[in-house]
């Protein structure tokens, strides 16, 4: 069994959406950690639209693929829940009869953190997506306690996205650790607009974005630019983080 290292704060990858690029910055963070000698642990509490955590479109599978750590490991010990039907995961589990139950979530992340540091957390969705009859996503955040940075896009719509999800996070009293602006579509976000939705969010809501990360071309080993906001926001987790960039290895 692997021992822990380095004892730093769980995090929860949340979007302001499905589908703004939360898979690809948990596997940033997985890099930007391991790089730090720290042992982080990914966890998809719940996922959705797989028919089993090796499917194609299974986020684990993405991780444990492009993660050298990981290749050799079994991805579903990072799945709670897996349903079949792409759904908001109380209607998915509904319609094959099962509940989600936030404790299960709960013991996973428990046991994962005695030995792993920090445990990365994907969320399916956004905040107010239903997990189960009761409970919203927003309520399993709370219950962990991880600290949650926000995956947002970078174009036309993130500032009304961005602002409703900071709203909804402070309402529960929940600070996020920071923004992370994700612009990975074939053609670039104009970058007089990136700018203004930068300027948008942070005067409004007072959180700084910590950068904008671009569409990556090799998952495996990403540039080294895409780790500068990771960097900007988890710095005061790890020791040493300022020679990270400087020392990471790029092809």
């Amino acid at each position: 069994m692997e021992k822990l290292k380095k004892k730093t704060d769980n995090i929860f990858v949340i979007g302001t959406d499905t589908g703004v690029g939360k898979t690809v910055l948990s596997l940033l963070l997985m890099h930007f950690f391991y790089a730090n000698g720290c042992i982080p642990f990914y966890i998809k509490p719940i996922q959705t639209g797989c028919s089993d955590p090796y499917d194609k479109d299974s986020d684990a599978r993405f991780i444990y693929k492009h993660v050298s750590q990981l290749t050799k490991k079994d991805p579903a010990d990072s799945i709670v829940y897996c349903f079949r039907e792409p759904k908001a995961p109380y209607f998915a589990s509904r319609n094959e009869g099962k509940t989600i139950e936030l404790k299960a979530i709960q013991n996973a992340l428990d046991k994962k953190s005695r030995i792993y540091s920090p445990v990365i957390l994907e969320a399916a969705g956004g905040l107010l997506v239903p997990v189960n009859e009761n409970r919203l996503m927003i309520d399993l955040i709370k219950m962990t306690g991880a600290k949650p940075i926000i995956a947002a896009r970078a174009g036309l719509g993130t500032i009304n996205h961005t602002l409703l999800t900071i709203v909804a996070l402070y309402k529960r009293h929940i600070k996020p650790l920071g923004i992370v602006f994700i612009d990975a579509g074939e053609k670039p976000a104009p970058q007089d607009m990136v700018s203004e939705n930068i300027e948008a969010v942070e005067s409004y809501s007072s959180i700084k974005v910590a950068g904008v990360i671009s569409r990556i071309k090799d998952f495996s080993n990403p540039e080294k630019q895409c780790y500068q906001p990771i960097e900007r926001i988890c710095s005061s987790q790890v020791s040493g983080v300022g020679n990270f960039l400087s020392g990471l290895s790029v092809s």
